[in-house]
């Protein structure tokens, strides 16, 4: 039987950073009890995140979203590892969260059951979106696009080696660590929300641009309430591979050939 206080996958190991701390999977800024109100604000901003981190990664977030989708598109999934590489970098140096994550037993099964809830709120979303929203048909068609242009057995590695992880690192492990420290565990998680969908606006995507805002609402919700950053990298990367190249959300054929809306 797996020992659960042994993580099974240390996330963080190959920019591992020695901070003096021990980094069992009951440290991954996580739990109430072990995140703790005291844990967010206690230390401050450069107590757990350097100071300045959060505005250099905000400006660098921005600038990267918009290279990687304003781009030539046939380039998507370089640019997009590269995004990943540059910003999950830039948490692993600058926050002690991130890089203190862990994936043991407890956050596998947290992450596939969170993956699962959002999975089914897509489902009913994609349906919305394809209904009312008067583009969200042909937008949605859009987005699964992306998967044409690599081997499917690449993109999930992408995916799940590089992009998937990155993006909790930084979104939860830096972003919103920095902001509820600043501002309070809840309202600091929903500016970081309204960051992490802010940055699709680049996109020029309207539907991907909620789609953001709700997956990046349901993934700071959970860290706030103390859900192990390693528990939402198993989430994240679980969630893309799903919905993305697995079982997508409904018709994907695209209406219009691929590159025809990006340059």
């Amino acid at each position: 039987m797996a020992d659960a206080s042994r993580p099974l996958v240390d996330v963080a190991a190959p920019l591992a950073v020695d901070d003096g701390s021990s980094a069992g999977v009951g440290d991954v800024g996580g739990g109430v009890g072990g995140r703790g109100m005291g844990g967010v604000g206690g230390g401050g901003v450069g107590g757990r995140v350097l100071p300045g981190a959060l505005a250099v990664g905000l400006i660098a977030a921005q600038a990267a979203f918009a290279a990687t989708f304003r781009g030539p598109r046939e380039r998507f999934w370089q640019r997009m590892t590269l995004t990943g590489l540059s910003l999950g970098s830039l948490a692993l140096v600058t926050s002690r969260p991130a890089r203190r994550t862990r994936i043991g037993p407890r956050e596998v099964v947290l992450g596939l059951v969170s993956a699962a809830a959002l999975y089914v709120t897509f489902r009913v979303g994609d349906r919305f979106a394809r209904r009312v929203v008067p583009s969200g048909d042909a937008e949605i068609r859009d987005i699964y696009t992306l998967r044409t242009l690599r081997p499917k057995e690449e993109i999930a590695i992408r995916l799940a080696t590089v992009i998937g992880p990155a993006e909790e690192l930084f979104w939860r492990g830096l972003v919103q660590e920095a902001l509820m420290a600043r501002y309070g565990r809840w309202a600091g998680a929903a500016l970081a929300a309204m960051a992490y969908g802010g940055v699709h606006i680049v996109t020029g995507n309207f539907t991907l641009f909620g789609a953001a805002g709700i997956a990046g609402a349901h993934w700071c919700a959970l860290y706030a309430a103390g859900v192990p950053l390693g528990a939402l990298v198993v989430s994240h990367v679980t969630w893309d591979i799903w919905i993305f190249l697995v079982q997508p959300t409904g018709e994907i054929t695209p209406l219009a050939p691929v590159g025809a809306s990006h340059r």
